[in-house]
């Protein structure tokens, strides 16, 4: 509701003048923007590009960054071995490697797809690890008492009692996603929703401006609903108050 109640004084106040419509177009001139580049193709092409950059990237770095919070939260022999170097590199910001990306892998698609898999393993490596070492340690026993073997364990108790906390991470990564390829896209770029808005930027088109900042909202709205559809679905058993079937 309050998106809405904006987005109706942000039209009252440039149709009265209030603001300059130089500076701030209305969202009315941003849609007819909208629909111009749609029916030119700029537009499609532009966004299905972003989506590649971003589900790629985001499928590597989000398996990558699960295997290794399995690993280390399983495995206390792969935890000495990993983790301090994975929390080290953790530290460091990911959109300040884009440099040295740069340099190492050009300006290509490869480039924006590392910085977008960068940026998303560590927040699900972290939850995963979290997530996995932090389960109840009176369960498995009880799980093991039960003669529960190590797949069963695995799957009927740590697994499930990590799941919330996966999904958190998976929440935050997919935030993560779309702000490292804003940036990714609006260095040396010639493609994607960034490239849109800063090319549109140099020309001071603030209608195509507002324009890829909207369609980034809307994405990154997307995406936080089919996080929260996941954990419904995933964690369903956990609402009804039961447990996993077998």
């Amino acid at each position: 509701m309050i998106p809405v109640i904006l987005i109706l004084f942000w039209q009252l106040a440039v149709s009265a003048g209030w603001v300059n419509s130089k500076l701030l177009p209305s969202p009315l001139a941003v849609v007819q923007d909208g629909v111009h580049l749609w029916q030119t193709g700029e537009l499609p092409k532009n966004i299905s590009i972003s989506l590649y950059r971003a589900t790629t990237g985001f499928v590597i770095g989000g398996l990558a960054g699960f295997i290794l919070g399995l690993a280390n939260g399983l495995s206390k022999i792969s935890r000495l071995l990993f983790d301090s170097t994975i929390q080290m590199l953790r530290n460091i910001p990911h959109l300040s490697l884009i440099p040295l990306v740069i340099i190492l892998l050009g300006i290509g698609e490869t480039a924006k797809i590392s910085l977008v898999t960068i940026g998303v393993m560590f927040p699900i490596y972290i939850n995963t690890f979290h997530g996995i070492s932090t389960v109840d340690p009176n369960l498995i026993e009880m799980g093991k008492s039960y003669g529960l073997s190590k797949r069963q364990l695995f799957t009927k108790i740590i697994f499930p009692g990590a799941l919330p906390t996966i999904l958190v991470g998976v929440r935050y990564a997919l935030g993560v996603m779309w702000t490292t390829l804003i940036v990714a896209e609006t260095i040396s770029s010639n493609s994607g929703i960034g490239y849109m808005a800063s090319n549109a930027q140099e020309f001071m088109d603030m209608e195509t401006v507002l324009l890829c900042i909207v369609i980034y909202a809307l994405l990154g709205k997307v995406s936080d609903l089919i996080a929260k559809a996941l954990e419904d679905i995933c964690l369903d058993w956990q609402k009804k108050g039961g447990a996993v079937n077998d």
